[in-house]
C-alpha cells in the first residue's frame, strides 16, 4: 500500500474518532445529567474536549501551510486544548467531592452503561487501527493519538465499574468515586497537551 494510502486511511480513522466522540459526548453528558451522575458527564466533557484535538491532528495532517505558522498555531490550539482539560479536572473533581459529602446519590443509568460497554469495544479496536497506520507512516503525532485512544478505553472502564456498582449494588458513592479517580487521568491529559505533546511531532 502507498504511503498516501495509508494517509488516507489515517486521516478516516480521525474522522471516525471526531464523530464517535461527537456522539460519546452528546450521549453521555445527557445521560449524566438526567441521572446525575458526574462521571457521566465528566466523561462526555473530555470525549467533547478531545474532539478539539483530534480536529487539530487532522488539520496538521492536512493542510500543508508555513511550518512555523502552523506549529505556532497547533502549540496555541493544543494549549486551549490543555485548558479546557484542567478546568474540567477542577470542575469534576469539586463536583465529586461536593456529591461524597452530601450523599448525592445519582439514579442508574442503563444508557450510560451501555454507552461505556460499546467504548470499551470501538475503543480499543480504533486505538489498534491508529497504532498500525503510525508504525506504516512512521508519524509521533498518530502513535500520540492512538496513546490518547488508549486513554478513553481506560476511563470508559472506570465509568462503567461505578455506574455497574451503583446500578447492580445501590452504591450511590461509587460514580463521584469514578469521577475522581478519573481526575488525575484527566489532568495528565491536560499537561500533556499544555505542553503541546498531544500531536505536535507530526512527521508523516
Amino acid at each position: 500500500m502507498s504511503r498516501q494510502a495509508i494517509a488516507r486511511r489515517g486521516k478516516r480513522l480521525e474522522y471516525f474518532t471526531i464523530a464517535w466522540n461527537s456522539l460519546e459526548g452528546l450521549v453521555a453528558v445527557v445521560a449524566g445529567v438526567f441521572s446525575g451522575s458526574i462521571a457521566l458527564v465528566g466523561f462526555g466533557i473530555d470525549s467533547f474536549i478531545e474532539v478539539t484535538s483530534g480536529v487539530v491532528l487532522l488539520w496538521r495532517m492536512t493542510v500543508d501551510a508555513d511550518v512555523q505558522t502552523r506549529e505556532r498555531n497547533e502549540k496555541l490550539s493544543l494549549r486551549i486544548v490543555g485548558v479546557c482539560f484542567l478546568a474540567l479536572v477542577v470542575y469534576v473533581g469539586y463536583e465529586s467531592i461536593y456529591d461524597l459529602v452530601s450523599r448525592k446519590a445519582p439514579e442508574h443509568s442503563v444508557p450510560g452503561i451501555l454507552l461505556a460497554c460499546v467504548s470499551l469495544i470501538v475503543m480499543p479496536l480504533l486505538s489498534q487501527a491508529k497504532k498500525k497506520v503510525a508504525e506504516e507512516l512512521g508519524s509521533a503525532a498518530m502513535h500520540a493519538d492512538a496513546k490518547q485512544t488508549d486513554f478513553c478505553v481506560y476511563l470508559s472502564a472506570i465509568l462503567l465499574i461505578g455506574l455497574l456498582f451503583n446500578a447492580a449494588l445501590g452504591w450511590w458513592w461509587a460514580d463521584p468515586a469514578a469521577a475522581l479517580i478519573m481526575v488525575p487521568l484527566i489532568a495528565k491529559e491536560g499537561v500533556e497537551a499544555m505542553k503541546g505533546e498531544t500531536c505536535c511531532d507530526y512527521h508523516g
